[in-house]
């Protein structure tokens, strides 16, 4: 591989506000406040309020991620449905947007996969707003590392590789996306597909 990114530990933290108490009315009017508002999204579950910013460490992660993973959507030949960051939800209960989600085989009102880029950890809600939907296969990229978790019973157990993508080499995908090239990435990433 090539060179890797340096200063993946120092990557410039977003800004994290949470708030507990807050009604479902309360959460839609500060939403509302935020609607004109870009780089900064809004996470509601259970009572709980999350602003997240969002920067560009966080956008070039996710992008990156999203084409090597369509690179090996396309040579697998895995139907896939990509849904992005739509806004998945409960009224009264969860609000909130994956970085990346894919639908499997067909496409469903509740995606298989969900993927979050965490650039500043410890949120409290962030396997609870899944759970709540449903969502099969959750996946963290925090601190350069993939954290994989499987709903199982109504509860998450953390597993070492993705049970949806079993021929996937994770360790293969995070090395690329430590790439200092994102061209470089792609082309390690697609080279080792075979």
């Amino acid at each position: 591989m090539t060179q890797a990114l340096e200063n993946t530990i120092d990557l410039p933290e977003e800004q994290r506000f949470l708030r507990r108490g807050l009604s479902w009315e309360q959460f839609k009017a500060i939403q509302a406040s935020f609607a004109n508002v870009p780089g900064v999204r809004l996470f509601y579950c259970e009572g709980i309020l999350e602003i997240v910013s969002i920067g560009k460490p966080h956008e070039a992660i996710k992008c990156l991620m999203a084409g090597l993973l369509i690179t090996y959507f396309e040579v697998k030949g895995i139907e896939f449905f990509p849904s992005g960051s739509f806004t998945q939800a409960i009224p009264k209960i969860v609000e909130y947007q994956a970085d990346l989600s894919y639908c499997f085989g067909k496409d469903k009102s509740v995606p298989d996969l969900c993927i979050e880029v965490v650039i500043t950890s410890g949120s409290p809600i962030k396997l609870q707003k899944y759970k709540l939907m449903g969502v099969q296969e959750v996946w963290f990229w925090e601190d350069g590392t993939f954290k994989i978790y499987c709903l199982r019973e109504q509860e998450y157990e953390k597993v070492v590789a993705s049970e949806l993508l079993t021929e996937l080499d994770l360790s293969l995908l995070n090395g690329c996306l430590l790439l200092s090239s994102p061209l470089e990435a792609v082309r390690e990433f697609r080279q080792h597909l075979g």
